[in-house]
């Protein structure tokens, strides 16, 4: 894609929150652009991938990203539009995840030209002195400019909590970050989510004070669902990239179940399909909804993109086992797929199918359980059941562990044997 037309793209798929004046003409020769992500697990979770993405996107468009990960911010805590203060992890742990984000993110950008950068900002940051800091940094920077950015102000507000002077100087550390990134690899643009706004344009006043040069800052928007629920959580937890906390067939879920209201505007943020493919995807989604082509595409791109072809083809393998009743292409990665957080699972010794539905939520009662079994209502590992004293043993399990309990056409639990 032309250099030209990246902001006009970004607009139209509503990807746009703010701008700095004149980035326009900025983007009109390539750049070097960065965006920041401080450890505060092991994995990004989904919100994550919108800014990833963007910066994919300008990747595509000829401009050089360089993903920043903050093993020192990380430390200290952003604040911002938190309702209290982060908790402060020792510094092996931070270490730890540092390491585990810049693997995940790397296969983001590989393959593609201009090469993608790694930068973690403890490399120019722990060697630098107080006085030093205070100097050279601290001294650019108004109070009461600081105290007015909004993400500050609202923890200011906030009598329970308030806001330590540890995170108050977070605009400070991310400015500082933003100038050395500028020193070390040219770069003049930054990426982040809305609510980073204030932290952001603090690096371009530190820029122009210090160094007298021009950067600029592109703010995306926080994910919304059409609900009013928080993207990326379900009833099990947070949607995270790494396929050890979220399996790939539970994140292609999370995705096939996006809501019709949503699925245009998801598409937009989340696909790489030109905006025409996906207008012609919505349309025939809209004829027919019932299909969830749209859902479909979407989950098929973004599971294949975040855990590789191979992953999303077992994803799909398992759906489809589950909803088409023939289990027999299922492995036994599969199965520890849905034991780790697709289906209902209860774990133990050998049971009678009579206890095990009721023990694993499937029945209420003993005598429930019963009836489900005379109305051939129950299927283990694809058969029907009739026998209540059928035993669910290692000898009879799926690769000598895992009994896949179904009643009706819609309700499954698992049960792995230890």
């Amino acid at each position: 894609m032309p250099t030209t037309t990246l902001l006009q793209d970004l607009k139209a798929r509503a990807l746009i929150s703010q701008t700095t004046p004149g980035l326009e003409e900025h983007l009109k020769q390539p750049r070097t652009l960065y965006c920041g992500f401080d450890p505060t697990a092991d994995s990004l979770h989904i919100g994550s991938l919108v800014p990833l993405l963007v910066l994919r996107r300008f990747q595509q468009a000829g401009h050089t990203p360089i993903v920043l990960v903050g093993g020192a911010t990380g430390m200290i805590g952003d604040p911002s539009f938190k309702a209290q203060e982060r908790k402060l992890n020792d510094e092996s742990t931070i270490k730890s995840w540092v390491e585990k984000l810049e693997k995940q993110t790397a296969p983001f950008f590989k393959g593609q030209t201009p090469a993608a950068k790694m930068a973690n900002n403890y490399d120019w940051t722990h060697g630098v002195s107080v006085l030093q800091f205070l100097r050279e940094v601290g001294k650019h920077f108004s109070v009461n400019n600081l105290i007015a950015k909004e993400a500050i102000k609202s923890r200011l507000e906030r009598e329970d909590s308030g806001i330590s002077f540890t995170e108050f100087t977070y605009p400070l550390l991310q400015a500082f970050d933003f100038q050395q990134l500028l020193k070390l690899h040219t770069c003049t643009v930054q990426v982040g989510g809305s609510d980073q706004w204030g932290n952001m344009t603090a690096g371009t006043e530190l820029i122009r004070k210090t160094e007298g040069k021009e950067a600029h800052v592109l703010t995306l928007p926080l994910v919304t669902k059409a609900d009013g629920t928080k993207f990326g959580k379900t009833e099990s937890g947070t949607i995270w990239l790494s396929a050890e906390k979220t399996s790939p067939y539970a994140f292609y879920q999370f995705w096939l179940n996006t809501a019709d209201a949503d699925v245009e505007k998801f598409l937009g943020y989340f696909s790489f399909k030109s905006l025409d493919e996906i207008s012609a995807l919505v349309a025939t989604h809209k004829q027919a909804p019932e299909k969830r082509a749209a859902q479909k595409a979407l989950a098929e791109e973004i599971t294949a993109l975040v855990h590789g072809d191979k992953a999303l083809q077992a994803a799909q393998r398992i759906s489809e086992a589950l909803f088409g009743g023939d289990l027999s292409a299922l492995t036994e990665s599969d199965y520890a797929q849905l034991a780790q957080d697709g289906l209902p699972t209860t774990r133990g010794a050998s049971h009678p199918v009579l206890q095990a539905l009721a023990e694993c939520g499937l029945a209420q009662s003993n005598r429930e359980a019963r009836d489900f079994l005379k109305g051939n209502a129950v299927q283990v590992n694809g058969e029907v059941i009739t026998d209540e004293k059928h035993e669910l043993t290692k000898a009879n399990a799926k690769f000598g562990k895992y009994h896949l309990i179904r009643r009706g056409k819609k309700n499954f639990a698992l049960l792995v044997l230890e």
